[in-house]
Formats: C-alpha cells, sequence, structure tokens
C-alpha cells in the first residue's frame, strides 16, 4: 500500500517580483519535493478584504483561495518583515480566508513560519506575530526549529539550490515541518 504524499500550500508573504522569500521558499521546497506535493498559493488576486462583503456576495477569488487551502495538508509560510511585523498582503490573505465568520480555511490546518531578511533579526517579529494570528485562526504552528533566516547573496541559487553551508539546517527545518503536518492531521 503507498501512502499518498502530503499536499502542502506554500504562501510567501511578499509580492515583490524579486522577493527573496519567494527565492527562499522554492530552495525549501527544492530540498523535500519527493516528500510531499507543493503547491504556491498566489494572493495576488485576492481583493483588499472588507467586511461588507460578509453580507453581501463573498468575492470569488477568496472563495477559490479558501478551497486551495482547504485542499492542504499543511501550510508553509514563508515571509518577511515589514514594520516589525506581518506585510498587509500577507495579512490580507489571513483575514479574507477566515471569512465570513464560521467559515474560515484556515481552521485545524498545521503550519510552518520561516522568513529571510537582510537585517540581524530576520523577520523574527514577523514570525512572532504570524504566531499570534494562527493561535486565532486555529492553525497549530510548529514552534521548533525556528527559521529567522539572514539573507546573504548565493543563500539560494537562481534555480533554488541552496548553499552548501545552510543546505543541512534549512533540510531538517523542512524534514520537521513535514513531520509536523504528519503529527497533526487537520481537522
Amino acid at each position: 500500500m503507498t501512502v499518498a504524499k502530503p499536499q502542502i500550500g506554500v504562501i510567501v508573504g511578499s509580492n515583490s517580483k524579486t522577493s527573496i522569500n519567494k527565492q527562499l521558499a522554492h530552495g525549501l521546497v527544492n530540498l523535500v519535493q519527493d516528500q510531499a506535493d507543493f503547491e504556491f498559493l498566489d494572493l495576488s488576486a485576492l481583493p483588499f478584504y472588507n467586511r461588507d462583503d460578509d453580507a453581501d456576495a463573498y468575492p470569488a477569488a477568496f472563495t477559490a483561495f479558501k478551497d486551495k487551502v482547504r485542499s492542504k495538508n499543511g501550510i508553509l509560510f514563508v515571509t518577511p518583515e515589514h514594520n516589525r511585523s506581518v506585510p498587509a498582503y500577507l495579512k490580507n490573505a489571513l483575514d479574507g480566508g477566515s471569512r465570513p465568520y464560521g467559515s474560515g480555511a484556515w481552521n485545524g490546518i498545521p503550519a510552518g513560519i520561516i522568513g529571510t531578511s537582510t537585517g540581524g533579526p530576520a523577520t523574527s517579529m514577523a514570525q512572532q506575530h504570524l504566531r499570534n494570528i494562527l493561535v486565532f485562526l486555529d492553525m497549530p504552528a510548529m514552534a521548533q526549529p525556528e527559521g529567522f533566516i539572514r539573507w546573504t547573496d548565493g543563500l539560494v541559487s537562481a534555480d533554488g539550490k541552496v548553499a552548501e553551508a545552510s543546505e543541512k539546517f534549512l533540510r531538517n527545518y523542512m524534514e520537521r515541518f513535514l513531520a509536523w503536518v504528519a503529527q497533526h492531521p487537520k481537522k
């Protein structure tokens, strides 16, 4: 009997064309691509969340996004830090994906949080803020290992290969994340 690979959604919290977090996400996926099926969930088509839509016809883009989220066994968040918090781009997806009340897509889906920045503390504050949000959304988030990655040139090549100096840590992170997903099946 073959066991189905876990279905993992990857959400990059940046809409920058040259996002180092998007590069990191591709590198992470490449390290364990034989162990799970990964899908990058695109946030760019999502409208700005408006509570008024809860009572009206909910935006089709959010409905489609929520369906994709619900189809996943786990979600990997790869996020930059903006002003010591999560980017508005990511927060909008979290908010819209949780509404209307009682029909949120996130409930019970295990999550991993990692991110990179050129600064010393990397994305530690954004990740902590994201953890607080995920608690409210009922998403069990992996606590260890933490992934505050300081970006350096060559960390991930243009073709998605992780530098040898970081490969062991990042592979361990991803293997631990996949184990977390297996240990916390979504509700």
